[in-house]
C-alpha cells in the first residue's frame, strides 16, 4: 500500500479526477439506496397516475389515498432494498374536497381544465375491506385529513404514464452502473487473458489471437451487440453480457502490447531461468506490472458501456419496460422535446452525460497518475 501512496497523492491533486470520483461515489450510493430515497418506492418506480401525465418539473397536486381491493404482501427490508415495495394504496389526484357527515366529496382531477365530482365513504377510505372499528365521523375525518389526503410535488415532472421522473431517474442509476461494472468485468477477463497469452507466447499463438481480435474489431459494435441481443434475447442481463462481449478486443490489443515489452525485461528472464512455469510468470510477475493501463482501460470501457446500453435501450433492444433505464426514459419521452416539456427527455440525457464524463475524467487522472515517466 505504501508503494501506491505517491500515485494516490498525484491522483488527488488532479481536480478533474477527484470530481469524477465524487460523482461516481454519489451514483453508487444512489444505486444502492434508490428505493429508500426515491419518492416512489414501488417496484421499478412504476406507480401510474394517468391523469397527470407529461407534467412540468415542480408540478404539485393534492392526492387522496384509498385502499386497493386486494391486499399487498409486505416484503423484508432486504427485498425492499433490491426491488422496492408494492403500495397497498391507490393515489387519486384531486382539486378540492369537503366532508358531508360520513361521506367525502372530492373534485377529481381529470386534466388541467377538467374535474369531476366523486364521493367516498369515510369507512371505505380508512378501513378498506378490513373490519371497521367504531369511530365517529369526526374522528375519521381527522385521520383522513392527516394521513389520506396529502400534497405531492413532482420535482422533475411526470412521464406519459404519470410516473415520477425523479424516482425513475434514481432507480435507473442501477442499470447504468450495473451494465458498466459487468461489461468491464467480462471485457477485462477475456481481453487480459487473450492479450497476455498473445504477447507472452508470440509466434503462431499471437497470430491466431490477433486474427480473432481483428475479425471482431472489423464488425460494427452496435450491429454485433444487436446480433448477440437477438441471440440471447431482450432483457436486463442479456444487455450486460452482450456489451461485455463486444468490448474485450480493445483490452486485448493494449495488454498484448504491454506484455510484449515486459516479457523481454531482466526479471522475467530471471524467472524463466529459475524454472518458473508460464502461468506463474504471467500472473505473478507480468500482470501486476501492467495494472496501470488496465485501470485506465477499465474506466474508459465503463463509460463506453453506459453509452452503449443507453443506445440499445433507446432503440428498444436493451432493458425492457417497466424497468427504468436512462436510454429507455429518453425513448419514452423524446417527443416532449419538440412540444411543451423537453426536460422529461433532457434529464436522463444529462444524467448519462455526467456519469460518462465522470468516468472519462477518472480515466484521464489514472493515466496521468500511473505514468511512471512523469514526476510524482
Amino acid at each position: 500500500m505504501s508503494d501506491m501512496q505517491p500515485y494516490w497523492k498525484k491522483l488527488y491533486r488532479n481536480k478533474g479526477a477527484v470530481a469524477g470520483l465524487l460523482v461516481i461515489a454519489v451514483a453508487v450510493f444512489i444505486s444502492i439506496t434508490a428505493y429508500f430515497i426515491a419518492p416512489d418506492h414501488t417496484p421499478n418506480a412504476n406507480r401510474m397516475v394517468l391523469e397527470i401525465e407529461g407534467q412540468h418539473p415542480g408540478f404539485r397536486i393534492n392526492m387522496l389515498a384509498v385502499w386497493k381491493e386486494q391486499p399487498v404482501k409486505k416484503v423484508s427490508v432486504y427485498q425492499r432494498l433490491l426491488y422496492g415495495q408494492e403500495s397497498d394504496l391507490n393515489w387519486i389526484p384531486i382539486r378540492s374536497w369537503q366532508f358531508r357527515d360520513s361521506i367525502l366529496v372530492v373534485q377529481r382531477y381529470v386534466d388541467e381544465s377538467t374535474s369531476r365530482e366523486e364521493t367516498y365513504a369515510l369507512t371505505k377510505i380508512w378501513y378498506g375491506n378490513a373490519p371497521a372499528n367504531p369511530l365517529s365521523s369526526k374522528a375519521l375525518q381527522e385521520k383522513i385529513l392527516a394521513e389520506r389526503i396529502f400534497s405531492r410535488t413532482y420535482w422533475l415532472g411526470t412521464d406519459k404514464f404519470g410516473r415520477d421522473i425523479l424516482s425513475r431517474l434514481l432507480i435507473g442509476t442501477r442499470v447504468s452502473l450495473g451494465v458498466g461494472c459487468i461489461a468491464v468485468v467480462i471485457s477485462l477477463s477475456i481481453g487480459v487473458l487473450l492479450g497476455a497469452i498473445a504477447g507472452y507466447f508470440k509466434g503462431r499463438t499471437d497470430d491466431v489471437v490477433m486474427w480473432l481480435v481483428n475479425v471482431v474489431w472489423s464488425m460494427p459494435t452496435l450491429l454485433l451487440v444487436f446480433a448477440l441481443t437477438l441471440a440471447l434475447g431482450k432483457g436486463f442481463w442479456q444487455v450486460f453480457i452482450a456489451v461485455g462481449l463486444t468490448m474485450w478486443v480493445g483490452v486485448a490489443r493494449i495488454i498484448r502490447g504491454q506484455v510484449l515489452g515486459i516479457r523481454e525485461l531482466e526479471y522475467v528472464e530471471a524467472a524463466r531461468a529459475l524454472g518458473y512455469g508460464h502461468v506463474r510468470i504471467i500472473v505473478k510477475h507480468i500482470l501486476p506490472n501492467i495494472m496501470g493501463p488496465v485501470m485506465v482501460v477499465a474506466a474508459g470501457n465503463f463509460a463506453t458501456a453506459i453509452v452503449v446500453e443507453a443506445g440499445l435501450s433507446f432503440l428498444g433492444v436493451g432493458v425492457q419496460p417497466p424497468q427504468p433505464s436512462w436510454g429507455l426514459m429518453i425513448k419514452e419521452n423524446y417527443n416532449f422535446i419538440i412540444t411543451h416539456n423537453p426536460l422529461l427527455a433532457l434529464a436522463p440525457g444529462v444524467a448519462i452525460m455526467l456519469l460518462v464524463l465522470a468516468f472519462n475524467l477518472l480515466g484521464n487522472g489514472l493515466r496521468d497518475a500511473l505514468d511512471v515517466r512523469s514526476k510524482i
